[in-house]
């Protein structure tokens, strides 16, 4: 495990977040992504709740934002180096983004995410 503050996670997510193609993030609606320090279980680095943009429809409208999660202590139990973390902070950015968007697991699993 790897010790990194919070502040210099927050900023690896930021980082990640800044290096999706612009023409992804503004088409991201109702969305928050929030770092967290555990997680609800074991092994899960990241997780999306919320309706993915693939199955809104007209009747979405007064819905609370989707909320992304990112789990810091998780991501730093599984990485030996600095460079380890920002691989993985990036590939669960980008893996839960990818369900905002509608795509599932095994999808992303193909892609290598």
């Amino acid at each position: 495990m790897i010790e990194m503050s919070r502040e210099a996670f927050e900023d690896l997510v930021g980082e990640a977040l800044d290096s999706i193609p612009a023409e992804l993030t503004e088409v991201m609606r109702n969305v928050v992504i929030v770092v967290e320090d555990d997680a609800p279980e074991p092994g899960l680095l990241g997780l999306y709740q919320g309706v993915p943009l693939t199955e809104r429809g007209d009747w979405y409208a007064g819905v609370l934002p989707d909320h992304i999660s990112i789990y810091r202590n998780e991501i730093l139990a599984i990485c030996e180096t600095p460079d380890e973390v920002v691989d993985e902070v990036r590939i669960t950015v980008v893996h839960e983004i990818a369900h905002h968007f509608g795509i599932d697991d095994e999808r992303l699993h193909e892609l290598g995410y």
